[in-house]
């Protein structure tokens, strides 16, 4: 998710779900802005991982240490969820707008939460990860 002016121009429209200091981003929305991009993301300021958005939902997440896991998401209903090949329990985030940023949280956690992650930057450059099952 970055250059973010890219991605929160996508997000100009409210869905039906939102509170006066943020907006939240549904499952087509954030489809619509994230399929056949890369978004980069930050904790406090320092970066946290990066996750390519390739079409069919389906995701490979880059770790900030260069490590891949590809995976997928669906809609959860207030969040949404991703499955990855090395955590196959759901992970489900809630993504969102807020004081002319774009946020992610895990679900039950408050906005501005520390563990909150920001979008940082978006572009379309692929992510250097090898494919699924692919050897040395």
């Amino acid at each position: 998710m970055r250059p973010a002016l890219v991605a929160l121009a996508l997000l100009a429209a409210p869905p039906a779900t939102a509170t006066a200091a943020e907006t939240a981003v549904d499952a087509e929305r954030f489809e619509t802005m994230s399929t056949g991009r890369t978004l980069r993301f930050s904790r406090r300021g320092a970066p946290y991982g990066a996750e390519q958005y390739l079409p069919g939902r389906r995701v490979i997440w880059q770790y900030a240490d260069g490590s891949c896991s590809h995976g997928f998401w669906y809609d959860g209903g207030e969040a949404l969820c991703f499955v990855y090949e090395d955590t196959p329990s759901p992970q489900c985030w809630i993504f969102s707008r807020r004081d002319g940023d774009f946020f992610a949280r895990m679900a039950g956690v408050a906005a501005g939460d520390p563990s909150e992650l920001r979008l940082s930057a978006t572009s379309r450059a692929p992510l250097d990860c090898p494919g699924p099952d692919l050897g040395a």
